[in-house]
């Protein structure tokens, strides 16, 4: 029964994170490009988008290809369809008068089965300004949250897990007391068992109700490593507990109590990323000083989120961060994941005191806030975190910080972005 358990956990855990992985190969290709190798252009300037279909990497002639350009996540400005004699095409896309990202979106019909791919032109994206507004006192009402959340004891119980543990880590489930009375965090915690003082990571979850395996791979490189959960529930749970809770209580948590933000969904998580924070440096095996947070999507959010909270946070690693500029929708361009107000929510949320809660949750504000180092990594093709709100946010920043663009990608990263993020933030960790 424990083996099988432990299987369907793998299994599960292995699914989950191929939401975010890379793109299955297919039989057909659908390429697109704009005429830039960069992708960059400035505003006014026209750019082209290169289309070509492969079968067995030769051009696939006489195929018939669906085309839509458009700023991102807008209204569609040119819809056609085109036969590809030799498998291949040009398109012109026009230009932005302005800072943002023009998309072709292009699907070919083969065998009677869709292919679909895309590109992203960017138009001086690194002059593109919020749209988000810094409530006057946002700094205060943060600072009063975290005062009231050093009121609430900690409470750790700490179970270890014998199972994961390795030769040379501890693996643990974590439960802690959070902010708001009766309300508890869970995390999976890995520790080097070779006695000494380590660096410490915090991880952070993107979207969605799952379970945590935690990181023995990061901390059997001398790091201690909390990867936790944002719902309140224990991390170690048989993986159909998580379907039934993102399908029922939890489906669009991230909306909550939108309409206050005392009562905001989000109010006990971002809280609770300090408080994680609060449980690492009680260690006794943490070195003191060094403290990082990563994480991709909303996860990204949260890292950008905990460091401008904490400043026992030394630097943080970031994907495509989410909950950026959200407001862009009403500014009539892309705003960030969840989308409160795309053409799907705007009816339901575009209410006074929903848009001022936003304020308060946006990363945006809280890039504004940051002062620690920060590292970046996303794509122009990203269609759940759109570029258009990311740069919103990175533009924000005035700390030290870099961007590295995987461009053809879209809410998935390749392993060389994760292994550099890796090697940046252990260089971060280990520094004297």
């Amino acid at each position: 029964m424990r083996k099988n358990y432990i299987s369907l956990l793998l299994l599960f855990v292995l699914c989950a994170g191929t939401a975010l992985a890379q793109p299955a190969e297919r039989l057909i290709k659908v390429l697109v490009a704009p005429n830039h190798s960069d992708w960059t252009y400035k505003n006014g300037e026209n750019v082209k988008f290169d289309v070509t279909v492969l079968e067995n990497s030769n051009p696939l002639k006489n195929v018939k290809v669906y085309y839509e350009i458009g700023p991102e996540k807008m209204t569609t400005v040119k819809k056609d369809s085109a036969l590809l004699k030799d498998g291949k095409l040009t398109l012109d896309g026009g230009t932005l008068k302005s800072a943002g990202f023009l998309r072709c979106t292009v699907t070919a019909i083969v065998d009677g089965v869709s292919y679909r791919n895309l590109a992203t032109a960017g138009f001086e994206p690194l002059t593109l300004k919020p749209t988000v507004e810094l409530p006057a006192d946002f700094v205060q009402f943060w600072d009063k949250a975290k005062t009231e959340l050093a009121t609430v004891p900690m409470d750790a119980r700490l179970t270890l897990l014998p199972e994961r543990c390795t030769e040379t880590v501890n693996v643990y489930h974590v439960n802690l007391q959070n902010y708001a009375k009766g309300t508890r965090l869970y995390g999976i915690l890995c520790v080097p068992k070779k006695e000494g003082k380590y660096p410490a990571l915090l991880k952070v979850p993107g979207a969605g109700v799952r379970p945590y395996n935690g990181d023995v791979v990061m901390a059997d490189k001398g790091v201690i490593v909390f990867e936790i959960g944002i719902h309140g529930i224990p991390v170690n749970m048989d993986p159909a507990v998580y379907t039934s809770l993102g399908n029922g209580a939890l489906k669009g948590y991230q909306n909550y109590n939108l309409d206050d933000r005392d009562r905001f969904y989000y109010k006990r998580v971002y809280l609770g990323c300090v408080r994680a924070n609060d449980f690492i440096v009680s260690l006794p095996q943490f070195d003191g000083t060094h403290l990082a947070v990563s994480g991709g999507s909303q996860g990204g959010a949260l890292s950008v989120i905990t460091a401008a909270l904490d400043p026992r946070v030394k630097c943080l690693g970031a994907f495509y961060p989410a909950l950026c500029d959200v407001t862009g929708y009403l500014k009539n361009r892309a705003g960030g994941w969840p989308h409160y107000f795309d053409t799907n929510n705007i009816a339901f949320n575009n209410k006074k005191e929903k848009i001022e809660t936003c304020g308060y949750y946006d990363v945006v504000n809280f890039a504004k806030q940051l002062k620690q180092p920060a590292w970046f990594s996303w794509g122009f093709n990203d269609e759940t975190c759109p570029p258009t709100s990311m740069y919103a946010a990175y533009n924000s920043v005035t700390a030290p910080k870099s961007l590295l663009l995987a461009l053809e990608t879209g809410h998935w990263t390749y392993p060389e972005q994760q292994e550099k993020m890796t090697a940046w933030l252990l260089e971060k960790l280990t520094a004297h």
